[in-house]
């Protein structure tokens, strides 16, 4: 029989859909499963991308550039100029989702064997980007007892090695929901400019700032205009998962026409989602106002329910729509694993997603789970008398 390739062996199981066998048992079990484990939001998508879709005129769903669109790409450029992004339709490539920028990001500007720095606990598929360009991840933990602020910068100077070609940062952070200050990202920066590194910044979830906290994109510090590139995605911020158009966006030509050759080798990102992409770029005041609310809201009731149980700690988040909880348990994904298939309380049980899976080194984040406030307040209410109900009756809890 014909092995496999050593990348395919290597390549992780995501943690946030590992358990979803046991939640189909629990499901068929007749016990309603709160999914609190991935970032799908139950908020409707925004009204304008569903009306592009179902008004589209064309007779065939036909490739694009390769670049994407030139009218999506112009949208973006403007909607970037409304929040103090600065760059051209031309910096702009479309990607099938963000998830597509960051692979061919890592293609373009990383050897197999270099490495890139990560602060950690980080989102588990860039380890299964680099796994899958050979690229090698090194992380640099955060901890939970400070909020998962930035590590000190000396701990990255201690990891740059000769194979040392970047530098990728989620803000807001998923799975923490830390956003980085001007003094962390202008320390990132003079890090990547004295080793002349490369910059990779995911910002998908920038229109998800809370308390009066400041946003601020790489794009707009001085001096990386040859180092930053911009991660971005339509699908949060629309509620759009499914469209899967994203866009890798940077003002170094170079690294732009070489990361183009592998967008042309893909053909062309999904020609709908471009479509119902550019609409959604003009979604009201009303619905952006809206959701933001809506998840203002569900923090609020996430992070104080998660406070009030025994033994749990909960950093309040000031972005995305996560938390990264510590549980007074052995291990959360045994935990977690047991919640779908040994539990249940009013019919009901929860869905979450272990630590672990966010970290490098399995011991670290062993106590800990990220959980997704993308569902409604009542739910979430739910969700945490049966966690609570749940730690209780665990038979590997910690605290008596």
């Amino acid at each position: 029989m014909p092995r496999i390739s050593n990348r395919g062996s290597q390549m992780p199981q995501s943690p946030i859909r590992k358990l979803v066998p046991l939640a189909e048992a629990a499901e068929k079990q007749g016990k309603t499963v709160l999914r609190l484990n991935i970032g799908q939001p139950d908020i409707p998508t925004s009204d304008k991308a569903l009306a592009a879709i179902r008004n589209l005129k064309s007779n065939i769903v036909e490739y694009s550039h390769s670049a994407g669109m030139e009218s999506l790409r112009r949208k973006m450029a403007e909607y970037y100029k409304r929040n103090n992004i600065f760059v051209d339709y031309e910096d702009i490539l479309i990607t099938t989702g963000g998830s597509e920028a960051i692979t061919i990001t890592l293609l373009t500007c990383l050897n197999a064997g270099d490495e890139i720095l990560v602060p950690e606990p980080f989102y588990a598929n860039y380890y299964s980007f680099a796994t899958s360009t050979d690229v090698n991840v090194v992380a640099i933990t955060s901890k939970i007892e400070n909020g998962f602020a930035l590590p000190p910068i000396e701990e990255f100077k201690k990891k740059i090695t000769p194979r040392t070609k970047g530098i990728i940062i989620c803000n807001p952070n998923n799975p923490t929901g830390y956003v980085y200050s001007r003094r962390e990202l202008e320390q990132i920066r003079d890090l990547v400019l004295e080793h002349d590194l490369f910059l990779l910044s995911d910002e998908v979830y920038r229109e998800f700032v809370y308390d009066n906290e400041e946003f601020i994109s790489v794009m707009s510090l001085e001096g990386l205009e040859n180092h930053a590139i911009l991660i971005d995605s339509l699908s949060k911020r629309y509620s759009a998962t499914g469209l899967r158009t994203g866009a890798l966006v940077t003002k170094n030509k170079q690294l732009r026409d070489t990361a183009l050759k592998f967008c042309q080798a893909r053909l062309s990102p999904p020609y709908v989602g471009q479509i119902a992409g550019e609409a959604a770029i003009d979604s009201s005041d009303e619905y952006m106002s809206g959701m933001f609310q809506e998840y203002l809201s569900r923090r609020k009731c996430l992070v104080e329910a998660l406070n009030k149980i025994p033994g749990v700690v909960c950093p309040t988040p000031k972005g995305a729509f996560y938390v990264m909880a510590k549980l007074p348990v052995d291990d959360a994904e045994k935990f977690a694993s047991w919640m779908l298939s040994d539990f249940s309380y009013q019919g009901r049980t929860v869905m979450l997603a272990p630590g672990a899976g966010f970290y490098t080194v399995g011991d670290l984040g062993k106590q800990e789970v990220r959980l997704a406030y993308v569902i409604n307040v009542e739910d979430i209410k739910k969700a945490m008398v049966c966690l609570e109900e749940g730690l209780k009756q665990y038979p590997g809890r910690t605290i008596r």
